[in-house]
Parts: structure tokens; sequence; C-alpha cells
């Protein structure tokens, strides 16, 4: 089931109306997503768990994520 725009805030915390968008646009699931936040904010801890590195959704999910953070405000 994809997610609701209160579905990826409840997971973000705040964030402004396109990241929201274009989370959504990726079809991913809540569970996807936190998986994703997990990874961009922790990726040290999740490859020494031997964790496998992400694919597929999770994967385009971070990507949205690390390049929302580099972004000037």
């Amino acid at each position: 089931m994809t997610m609701t725009s209160e579905d990826v805030i409840a997971i973000l915390g705040p964030v402004d109306e396109i990241l929201v968008a274009e989370v959504r646009a990726t079809g991913a699931t809540a569970a996807e997503l936190a998986e994703a936040f997990a990874w961009a904010n922790n990726d040290e801890a999740l490859m020494g768990e031997g964790r496998p590195l992400p694919t597929g959704r999770v994967a385009a999910l971070i990507d949205l994520l690390v390049s929302n953070e580099e972004e000037p405000e």
C-alpha cells in the first residue's frame, strides 16, 4: 500500500511538500521509507550489522533523502 502525505511526515518529521510528493511518487511503502530513513541517518551501524546494501525503492528513497539534506535552506 502506498503512503499518504501523513505517513511520510510521521516517518520523516516536518518536511517540505516537494519532498513528500517525490517520496510518494516512488510508490514505496511506509516500511521501505522507514528503512531508507534508517540507512540515510546511520548507514555505518547498519553495515556493521552485516545488512546488505539497499536496492530498488529503498535505494531510490535514500537518494531523495540524502539529496534533500544537501540542499541549502
